[in-house]
């Protein structure tokens, strides 16, 4: 019998999760105890299903990956259903923007190529000093474009927003008071003097995060029954929506003759870190894939059962498909772990952050994935993860794949970008 139960607002869009705080017998359900983790092997990313061991590049790309993509596709995210292009209608351009040092544009993206179907808002910063096309962060925000820099210009979402009066969102709606309440997290004007643009959409546009938000939204669209279809135990749940929307934006970015396409960082916080593994795993476009205190489901390894769990994460959520509540308590079940998602991004590089003070996204276990992708990427002929044991705070470490862990809390800091930031440089400008 469960019993002390409270709701905690977490930061990263401020979902309210019930937390089980016990169990009857008086043992916490969520662990934060290193003694308490219990002993676990991974699962080898270079040994296919029959055993064969993976020896060679060729090997890895033709059988190997294909087959990890299809086993996270099964049990974890969900099948999401094939590309589709979409329409891409530019609003507006402002070639003054933000004083004179970008230029804005933001892009309606009809997501089924139609404009009967589901819409997202791309909001696009390129540096004005430029003189070529530059690479592009892209990443999902969490209340609305508008909500990532002051600049009255930027058009306010009309989409389902998670109610909080503190930021001005009240009956799911965003107000004027929201606007740039996340720039913090969103510092366009240091992303652009580094030589880089920066564009981003509302996950919410994609769909809205809540239990039947996919009824009203992307999902449904592109499901046969619309809302009244009853997903199969391996169909996309949220995260795999979000994710290809991402891919959407990305076609989108393709066409402006301003952007380097080949060279596009996907980013992502927290359940959108998770959200930003599965694009990059996915959709090799991607150049660069970064995660930020990603924790369950992102880059933390399930089977360490330290911080969030399978089990916890199910019963909060409806990110995942339904095969993967059948690991609830039984991670040692599951035929992967996030090493391996990790390992799907090779050779392309990918940062994994986290941060000392969020243990419920487990940052050892964040490094540890991220050591464990390591093998493929020197397999495939880079340097992955150039240390066996975790960094101090605050002391970068990169090879193809970077990791830092910093002071703090659980969130996208300045400090994060400066690292990423760093990271892009050494593996775009070569």
């Amino acid at each position: 019998m469960l019993c002390g139960l409270r709701l905690l607002c977490m930061t990263a869009g401020c979902l309210l999760l019930l937390v089980v705080q016990e169990v009857a017998g008086g043992e916490p359900l969520v662990n934060y105890d290193e003694s308490k983790v219990p002993e676990y092997t991974l699962p080898d990313p270079l040994a296919l299903s029959s055993g064969e061991r993976v020896t060679d590049a060729k090997t890895w790309m033709e059988r190997r990956r294909p087959e990890i993509l299809s086993l996270f596709e099964q049990n974890v995210y969900g099948k999401s259903p094939d590309k589709l292009e979409p329409l891409c209608e530019l609003l507006s351009v402002e070639t003054d923007a933000l004083g004179g040092k970008a230029t804005r544009k933001q892009i309606a993206v009809y997501l089924t190529g139609r404009r009967d179907g589901p819409k997202m808002d791309l909001l696009l910063y390129l540096p004005n000093s430029a003189k070529t096309p530059v690479p592009v962060f892209l990443g999902l925000n969490f209340y609305g474009n508008h909500t990532i820099n002051p600049d009255p210009e930027i058009a306010i979402t009309k989409s389902w927003t998670r109610n909080n009066p503190k930021l001005g969102i009240v009956n799911h709606r965003v107000t004027e008071k929201s606007r740039g309440i996340y720039s913090g997290r969103w510092p366009v004007e240091l992303v652009l003097s580094r030589g880089y643009g920066l564009a981003t959409v509302y996950y919410g546009d994609i769909e809205p995060d809540f239990a039947e938000g996919w009824k009203s939204s992307l999902r449904a669209a592109l499901s046969p029954q619309g809302k009244d279809t009853v997903f199969k135990p391996d169909d996309w749940g949220a995260i795999g929506a979000w994710a290809w929307g991402l891919s959407r934006a990305l076609d989108c970015l393709e066409r402006e003759p301003d952007v380097d396409a080949k060279r596009v960082a996907v980013i992502g916080h927290s359940r959108l870190g998770k959200t930003a593994l599965w694009a990059g795993a996915q959709d090799q476009r991607f150049a660069l894939v970064i995660s930020n205190d990603s924790g369950c489901g992102g880059a933390a390894l399930s089977r360490r059962r330290f911080g969030e769990t399978i089990a916890v994460i199910n019963r909060l959520t409806h990110w995942f498909c339904v095969n993967f509540r059948q690991f609830n308590d039984h991670e040692e079940r599951l035929p992967v772990d996030q090493h391996m998602l990790i390992a799907l991004i090779a050779p392309r590089p990918v940062y994994v952050a986290s941060a000392k003070e969020d243990r419920w996204a487990d940052p050892r276990g964040e490094f540890l994935a991220a050591l464990g992708a390591d093998p493929v990427y020197r397999l495939l002929g880079v340097e992955g993860l150039p240390v066996d044991e975790m960094p101090p705070v605050d002391k970068p470490v990169a090879g193809a794949i970077g990791y830092h862990v910093r002071r703090g809390k659980h969130d996208l800091t300045r400090y994060d970008w400066q690292q990423y930031l760093d990271f892009a440089d050494r593996h775009f400008k070569r």
